[in-house]
């Protein structure tokens, strides 16, 4: 299913650049055009952590067993409010993943950075994986974010994902599949979020598309 269409996240597909514009706002960051397969960039946000989260001390650990990575390149913009909310997106990526290696479509870690639809699609999408008794390994690597924060308390990231060394595990047996797949590795996500009472940038809508010209080169 890392090699597949994601069936939740992909009915959900639009453009990012409405979602941009409904958060307020029009690019005026550059393109960046060093996209996947041209790593010259650093992975700047540890992964597995909760180092770089800003906000509540208290927030949940996550720890992935070997053979797992979330990569973030480039994941810093210098700007402590745009950093802060790309942190808690870190964040919420990590608490799906984990969800899916734990087997817990019903993880209070994703409930802590997920709400409304982003947290029904999070749960259906764990729980897919569950009903297939799958979970995955290798690296994933999440690239060329751009953040918009509105308010205090409002803001939206559109990012990439690069899912090409990332692979299907059987939750029973172990066996990892490798083969080749049709669909692109290259995955567009729009997400936006809400600052809750405790800081934290909760994802509330969340829309992918996979193969999209954005992240695909």
């Amino acid at each position: 299913m890392k090699r597949r269409p994601l069936p939740v996240a992909a009915a959900l597909a639009a453009s990012a650049a409405l979602l941009l514009t409904a958060c307020g706002g029009g690019d005026d960051k550059p393109d960046n055009d060093k996209i996947a397969g041209a790593d010259t960039g650093k992975s700047t946000v540890p992964t597995p952590s909760t180092e770089s989260s800003s906000g509540p001390t208290d927030r949940p650990e996550i720890t992935f067993p070997e053979g797992v990575e979330n990569r973030f390149d480039n994941w810093q913009t210098g700007d402590s409010a745009e950093d802060a909310v790309l942190s808690d997106v870190t964040q919420t990526v990590n608490a799906i993943d984990d969800a899916i290696l734990q087997g817990n479509a019903d993880s209070a870690t994703v409930a802590y950075y997920r709400q409304g639809n982003a947290l029904v699609s999070a749960q259906k999408w764990i729980q897919a994986w569950l009903d297939e008794d799958l979970t995955w390994t290798g690296v994933t690597r999440y690239f060329k974010p751009n953040v918009k924060v509105a308010d205090k308390d409002t803001a939206a990231v559109v990012y990439c994902a690069d899912e090409s060394k990332a692979f299907n595990k059987n939750r029973k047996t172990g066996e990892v599949d490798r083969s080749p797949s049709d669909e692109s590795p290259y995955i567009t996500y729009s997400t936006q979020l809400k600052k809750n009472a405790k800081g934290v940038w909760q994802t509330t809508e969340v829309q992918s598309k996979r193969g999209d010209k954005t992240c695909a080169p």
